[in-house]
């Protein structure tokens, strides 16, 4: 057998293994920086199979490196496995959480993490058989959710020394990203004032209260003039604990995003002189609390190309009666509108008449060209701020019904079944297949260099965390 035939047999003997490994992670969700039994499960796996192991990238527990190999060039591999709180739920097309209020993978990161470990053993294999040099290596990233783990991860420049990375994210379609994101900080204005009797002596005291609200005002009207693509949110997380009391204590929490990390940072500038005008309109003292940061992505055609071809090439997802009439039941509890916009968002490359038989099949087998227009995701990933240390590209998978609502129990459900399983072993195989290009073709890597190298232009990587961070 030549490289790609040992590739895709390995991953064909072990899918029964890899659903497995799967649905285990699947079963023990655990939140940001809670990952242990995951990271345990993925790191013994690649442990047993040869790969070298560390811990503790970016001062986080649940972080791992996996290596194998020799010299150069250096492929990683983006490996996530946190869960998100509040999920739980059954292999169900109806809501029964199987835990009330406990976690749940709504964004498929059992499948993630589990779908790139399988590459690189695959890989592995396929590099022994064919005499391949180089190295390899699966990165345990935690708590994306929360956009710490690879933030924290660059800081530490566990990324810098890659000729180029790969990632797959759990999607409703089979395409290689080749749009962007919005880059994003998240930070926590703590307001401090003076408690008081709220009806007794309210003149002695300063509302905390009073500061959030003030800058909560002033940051609306600065919506005005930030750009159009750009999102800010915010929620109160303490206001105060009776009416009657003055707070002593207020805090407000705010996502800002943008495009582009330069306008971030703009944005952010604003909001902490609105922080400090907040702070003095109310008499109170403020103090801001950086959580973390993370750029836009940098897109890279050569590495987009090179992963649609080996999906195209692949090409054997096939789903069963019984996962389509799932597949259904699920879009049946979709919010209006979901199907169309899934459809819609993705920006596909595709005539009228595909797009008609694809709004009526729930889960998308066939592999799509990308759009000549790329779409600019609402969202934010630290994958970004990997795509601007070295060449990385992105696909998604089907791996639930066509415009699932993301974060949601449905995904949860998908994801723990046999939809997310093909869904995720059609990933590895990609992913495997496009790394092994990039390792025996040293024009096509020095390709994907060279354009990143031109999209990047003068900007460099500056981690957007400040020196005194730490993973939270």
């Amino acid at each position: 057998m030549d490289a790609q035939e040992i590739i895709l047999d390995h991953l064909k003997s072990n899918d029964e293994e890899l659903s497995y490994i799967a649905k285990e992670i699947w079963d023990h969700p655990q939140v940001a920086l809670q990952e242990e039994f995951a990271a345990r499960l993925l790191a013994g796996k690649l442990e047993a199979d040869g790969f070298g192991i560390s811990w503790g990238a970016g001062g986080m527990p649940t972080a791992f490196i996996a290596e194998w190999g020799e010299g150069s060039p250096v492929i990683g591999f983006l490996g996530e496995y946190d869960a998100l709180p509040g999920l739980s739920q059954a292999l169900s097309s109806q809501r029964s959480p199987l835990q009330e209020g406990e976690p749940g993978h709504g964004c498929g990161h059992n499948l993630f993490g589990t779908a790139c470990m399988g590459s690189v053993m695959a890989l592995k294999q396929a590099m022994i058989s064919a005499g391949i040099g180089g190295t390899i290596r699966f990165y345990g990233c935690p708590a994306e959710e929360t956009l710490v783990g690879k933030t924290f991860m660059a800081r530490d420049g566990v990324f810098d020394d890659l000729a180029a990375a790969i990632s797959w994210h759990p999607g409703d379609s089979n395409i290689a990203w080749n749009g962007t994101s919005l880059a994003m900080n998240s930070f926590k204005v703590n307001f401090h004032g003076v408690a008081a009797h709220a009806g007794g002596s309210p003149w002695l005291g300063r509302s905390a209260l009073d500061g959030v609200m003030l800058m909560d005002a002033g940051v609306n009207y600065m919506r005005e003039h930030v750009p159009p693509e750009s999102r800010i949110h915010s929620v109160v997380t303490s206001g105060g604990l009776a009416p009657n009391v003055v707070p002593a204590f207020a805090q407000v929490w705010y996502f800002v995003r943008a495009p582009k990390r330069a306008q971030v940072e703009d944005i952010y500038a604003w909001m902490q002189d609105i922080a400090k005008g907040a702070a003095l309109m109310s008499g109170t003292r403020h103090e801001i609390e950086f959580i973390t940061g993370c750029y836009d992505i940098l897109p890279n055609s050569v590495m987009s190309d090179l992963l649609y071809e080996k999906m195209a090439a692949v090409d054997d997802m096939r789903f069963s009666e019984q996962e389509r009439q799932f597949g259904r039941e699920l879009q049946e509890t979709f919010p209006d509108g979901s199907v169309e916009r899934g459809f819609e968002w993705m920006q596909l490359s595709t005539s009228q008449a595909l797009e008609a038989a694809a709004r009526k099949d729930p889960l998308w087998e066939g592999v799509y060209p990308h759009s000549p227009t790329p779409p600019l995701m609402g969202g934010s990933t630290e994958v970004a701020d990997v795509s601007w240390i070295t060449p990385t590209g992105q696909i998604t998978t089907t791996c639930w019904p066509l415009g699932t609502p993301g974060h949601s129990w449905q995904t949860v459900a998908s994801s723990g079944s046999s939809i997310g399983a093909k869904g995720m072993i059609f990933a590895a195989k990609a992913m495997a297949l496009g790394g092994l290009e990039l390792l025996r073709q040293p024009d096509l890597l020095a390709a994907a260099q060279a354009e990143f190298k031109q999209a990047r232009g003068a900007q460099r990587y500056v981690s957007p965390l400040p020196p005194e961070a730490t993973p939270q």
